[in-house]
């Protein structure tokens, strides 16, 4: 690469930042249903036509900004997974505690990928890699520990069949060892985390839990819990 094409691909990606941390201070003041191109340009200092250049339309910059939402949560998710203690429940727990601590620190863009939809917006199959991050990482815990003293919980009788049915295919999709049961039994324990950290995000808990340090951390055992994860005869 040439200088010139260096100095170029550098100011690109500073332009292109500065859009985007421009769309998060407006997601945080107006909501993502409002976010305009031409209020993000206004604001840069620049032309609607320059800012088209970078992205063609408010979609596409709604994808960006869903794209790194759903990768710096998934990030904080891994880097915890890297930093946890070996004990199979322990790394459970640090992936929910990080999620839920990226959630907190980074409320308005958590609420773009976890809140109410866009009116007008479909996410496209670009955002599905970087959405499955914390799920690829709470099942990773699961079959890490699988082969070792720890038996994931058996799915409940009553589990319907179409239920198993879909949990087979995801495991056929995502290529894992765990058998389609337990990646039901994960499946639960995704959206209940998520539900969690939702309520605390979205103020439900006020005026419930108070205590939600404490709250959590019992809550995100007990999912660990309930996709097997006891070691020996705990």
């Amino acid at each position: 690469m040439s200088v010139i094409q260096g100095a170029r691909e550098r100011a690109r990606r500073e332009v292109t930042a500065a859009i985007k941390d421009e769309a998060r201070r407006q997601l945080a003041t107006e909501g993502a249903a409002k976010l305009s191109l031409r209020a993000v340009a206004r604001e840069l200092g620049m032309v609607s036509s320059a800012l088209y250049r970078y992205f063609p339309s408010r979609d596409d910059l709604l994808t960006a900004l869903i794209i790194d939402a759903y990768d710096a949560a998934g990030e904080a998710a891994e880097h915890a997974l890297a930093e946890a203690d070996t004990a199979p429940v322990a790394r459970w727990t640090a992936v929910c505690r990080a999620v839920r601590g990226w959630a907190l620190e980074h409320p308005h863009e958590y609420a773009l990928i976890y809140g109410s939809p866009v009116p007008g917006y479909a996410a496209p199959q670009a955002t599905t890699a970087s959405a499955a991050r914390v799920g690829l990482a709470l099942i990773g815990v699961v079959e890490d520990a699988y082969p070792a003293d720890v038996s994931p919980a058996p799915a409940a009788p009553s589990l319907p069949r179409e239920v198993l049915d879909d949990a087979e295919e995801l495991r056929r999709t995502l290529d894992v060892r765990l058998p389609a049961p337990v990646l039901a039994e994960i499946a639960a324990a995704w959206a209940e985390l998520f539900g969690l950290v939702s309520f605390e995000v979205f103020g439900q808990f006020n005026r419930v839990i108070e205590a939600r340090d404490a709250f959590f951390a019992r809550a995100a055992t007990r999912l660990a819990q309930n996709v097997g994860l006891t070691v020996g005869g705990e």
